[in-house]
């Protein structure tokens, strides 16, 4: 995401003046400017979230054009404002922190999604999708997820090694699954997935950015008038036979569940099968015992946190977050990624362990605008690692570790590729 100037006095942004209950104190101001740059671990939170977070669990940072911003790296206050409706999600709010220029632009030219909005509009749209995405229903989605994955390993085995992971097995699997679901034709499939790199691509211009949101919208739109002629049973024709949303909200609640339903997930699968390849010890505990394999996606969940740049919100009246004030108007970056972290909250946070209880991590959000499709997350990784597993017991590394990339430049954290043989 990214940012344009909160409202704030003109000259917070080298403001060192911090109020803290009742009383005032000074501070050095944060040289921290955010986002911050990766380090060399794929795993781990960018380093210097860390060691903002060794400083203390609240940072005043600058955004890309010098704004002021709050950083919290603590898993309690983290996890208080997702949770706290005087914090708004909705890009459009003056002050939100985006990350990158030109995207406040490119949101007031477009309808925004459930995900951008807050209650009662939030809540009158995600209602529409809540019944696609419970448990129960998902559960009944398995056994065709399986054989989706059955199929992809199937190929990719057929094909010989050494093989890029992602590609083969990582983002067909969930982009199969979401296309089955929404309705959209996977013939269709290079299509969107290279409109939605370039939608999370925070280095690529705005004007890219922008055409490739048009030509998915306008996919999506389509599709949505199609099934409004032929009505049929998936989550998209459900959707506009209810005739409660504008061609518009459906296309941008379209828009949301193609992108988020295959860029997550295929990013979880990959770094997730790098990381038990990393930690031998883990894989081979969940070999000799799989059924932990639901909790160690937890783990992994928690441990990888792909939300690696923040969930952002904005102050809509002043609050005192543990005696730091933040007034309305100036923008928060909630770090999950080093909330589940939080040696407070997961002892020995920076280690992975896949017999943890970690159910209790932040890696899907909190409050109102948890993520929908959590249930489904988690079934298609449950599956696509165990499987992955129990089918290659020899998988590991085509290249040294150090040479696999990191996707530096997206939104969503994840690898660009992962050469595996077996």
């Amino acid at each position: 995401m990214t940012t344009d100037t909160p409202t704030a006095r003109p000259d917070d942004a080298t403001d060192t003046t911090t109020t803290t209950g009742s009383d005032t104190s000074t501070r050095a101001a944060a040289p921290l400017a955010v986002p911050a740059a990766h380090g060399g671990c794929p795993f781990d939170p960018p380093p210097a979230y860390q060691e903002a977070h060794r400083e203390g669990p609240i940072t005043r940072v600058s955004l890309w054009d010098g704004a002021p911003c709050w950083l919290l790296t603590g898993y309690r206050h983290t996890r208080a404002v997702l949770g706290d409706h005087r914090f708004s999600a909705d890009a459009r709010v003056p002050g939100f922190p985006f990350l990158v220029p030109g995207r406040r632009e490119l949101i007031t030219r477009t309808t925004p999604s459930f995900l951008r909005l807050d209650d009662p509009e939030h809540a009158r749209q995600r209602r529409m999708l809540t019944g696609d995405f419970i448990i129960k229903r998902v559960e009944a989605l398995r056994p065709r997820i399986q054989q989706i994955v059955d199929e992809a390993l199937d190929a990719m085995i057929a094909k010989g090694g050494p093989a890029d992971l992602v590609q083969e097995f990582a983002l067909p699997v969930p982009s199969l699954v979401i296309c089955l679901l929404l309705g959209v034709p996977y013939a269709d499939h290079e299509f969107f997935q290279r409109h939605s790199r370039t939608l999370l691509d925070i280095r690529v211009d705005i004007d890219r950015v922008d055409a490739a949101q048009r030509a998915l919208t306008d996919y999506l739109g389509d599709l949505a008038d199609r099934k409004r002629r032929e009505p049929d049973d998936s989550v998209l024709g459900r959707l506009v036979a209810r005739d409660e949303l504008t061609r518009a909200e459906a296309a941008a609640m379209g828009l949301l569940l193609l992108v988020a339903g295959h860029e997550t997930t295929a990013n979880m699968t990959a770094l997730g099968t790098l990381a038990l390849l990393h930690h031998p010890e883990q894989a081979q505990r969940l070999r000799a015992q799989p059924e932990l394999i639901k909790g160690a996606v937890e783990e992994l969940l928690r441990y990888l946190t792909i939300v690696h740049l923040g969930l952002p919100r904005v102050a809509l009246e002043d609050v005192d977050l543990d005696g730091t004030l933040i007034r309305a108007g100036e923008g928060v970056l909630c770090m999950v990624s080093t909330a589940n972290r939080d040696a407070g909250m997961f002892e020995d946070g920076d280690r992975l362990d896949v017999t943890r209880d970690a159910r209790r991590h932040l890696a899907f959000g909190f409050g109102i605008h948890q993520c929908l499709g959590q249930p489904l997350a988690r079934a298609e990784l449950q599956i696509a690692l165990g499987t992955l597993l129990r089918r290659l017991p020899d998988l590991r590394l085509a290249v040294p570790f150090e040479e696999v990339e990191i996707r530096e430049e997206s939104l969503v954290h994840g690898l660009r590729e992962l050469p595996v043989s077996w």
